[in-house]
């Protein structure tokens, strides 16, 4: 079974080295930074600190998942604050 596995990822990075990766997102770590997964050879990838595709390492795999925890927490944080502000709204 694993031969067939094998075989079916090599074909596609076959596919991958002539007509380039076909990435979608995987996962959505904030508003600018993203996981991207290849459809046909499984490869992944992320965004750097520059904006550019990298590969993704255990480094920028644990980097995604602080970011990640950082940029849910200011969320709640957000909608915390933006309640209770409209809670202050003035009448006349």
């Amino acid at each position: 079974m694993k031969k067939v596995e094998n075989i079916n990822r090599h074909k596609g990075s076959l596919y991958c080295s002539i007509f380039g990766h076909n990435f979608q997102v995987s996962k959505k770590v904030t508003y600018h930074v993203k996981e991207y997964n290849c459809c046909n050879c499984k490869k992944q990838m992320t965004t750097n600190g520059n904006g550019y595709l990298t590969e993704l390492t255990d480094k920028f795999r644990e980097i995604n998942s602080v970011l990640e925890r950082i940029h849910k927490n200011k969320m709640k944080r957000f909608a915390k604050n933006k309640e209770a502000f409209s809670n202050l709204k003035m009448t006349s």
